[in-house]
């Protein structure tokens, strides 16, 4: 059986929004992935899930905005394991139940400065391969970072170019608490879901 390159994409995705959408292609197109999953985590050590949003709503956001891109994928396998959420549990579980693929986890450059700090980074390291994203040339530090890491713990960390779109989860909720339109900045289709089920305010 021919080894399959799974990219791994997690976060609370509250909302999801094309920010991540772009990440997520622009990792499938410049890797070769064979496919992404876009992967809602259910309690992360790092912070709480802001705006009193149910899972169920996260849920529905993401399969809306992933239904469309042949290889975007949900997976809910964070979702079904109750406690806090760890990356290294998420890919030890994968690798468990599909020994035969390769995975690549799919960070920003603000995650990159912190990934020393995670559970069991040395292992997560063994798992799977890391992709860190860069806006064009403007992180210039990320290419030193990526050699550190690679030395330190012989890791193999490569780096995604990606434009420049900035766009947060914070922002979005804070605009849409007022009534702000954020059309172009989350999908048609997550935007009429937020509109429909009256999500942050």
């Amino acid at each position: 059986m021919q080894r399959m390159k799974i990219g791994i994409m997690g976060g609370t995705f509250n909302p999801i929004h094309n920010g991540h959408l772009l990440l997520g292609e622009m990792a499938y197109e410049q890797f070769g992935l064979d496919k992404v999953l876009i992967m809602p985590t259910k309690h992360p050590y790092y912070k709480d899930i802001s705006g009193n949003i149910m899972e169920k709503d996260r849920v529905a956001m993401v399969q809306l905005a992933v239904n469309d891109n042949p290889h975007f994928e949900f997976s809910a396998l964070e979702l079904n394991r109750e406690g806090t959420t760890y990356t290294v549990d998420t890919l030890e579980e994968l690798h468990q139940k599909f020994p035969e693929n390769d995975y690549y986890f799919i960070l920003g450059k603000d995650s990159l400065d912190y990934l020393e700090s995670w559970k069991d980074v040395t292992r997560i390291f063994e798992l799977c391969k890391i992709i860190a994203a860069s806006r064009d040339d403007l992180d210039g530090k990320i290419d030193e970072k990526i050699a550190y890491l690679n030395r330190k713990y012989h890791a193999e960390i490569f780096r995604l170019y990606s434009p420049n779109l900035e766009i947060s989860s914070s922002y979005l909720r804070k605009e849409l608490s007022t009534g702000k339109s954020c059309r172009y900045l989350v999908p048609d289709s997550v935007l009429a879901y937020i509109k429909e089920n009256r999500l942050y305010g």
